[in-house]
């Protein structure tokens, strides 16, 4: 059941993320308080999530996916450009994510 709320968490950080870009700066309110209620649900699952694994774990996965994804999202939906070393960066992270899982001793 930790995985089912990590990945509920992750994707509250991605939906809180966008709607925080969406928000303009806390200048539209609609989309600031969704930013906001997504990110408390966000740390909420995140802590259930943690009751059954492992801090690294959970942190690595919540925050490598996290910014992948986000990465994607943010050419896909908001248009904005992605350099050669924001590419190799982020896969850097994704491969980083992977090995704190591997748990090898």
């Amino acid at each position: 059941m930790g995985y089912v709320y990590l990945a509920g968490a992750i994707l509250g950080e991605l939906l809180g993320t966008n709607l925080l870009k969406a928000s303009n700066g806390f200048t539209k309110l609609t989309w600031a308080l969704g930013a906001i209620l997504a990110y408390v649900m966000c740390f909420y699952l995140l802590s259930l999530a943690m009751k059954t694994i492992n801090l690294n774990t959970a942190y690595a996965l919540w925050a490598g996916v996290g910014i992948v994804v986000t990465a994607i999202l943010t050419v896909v939906i908001w248009h904005e450009p992605m350099s050669t070393s924001a590419i190799i960066g982020t896969g850097l992270i994704l491969v980083g994510s992977i090995l704190l899982n591997l748990n090898l001793n």
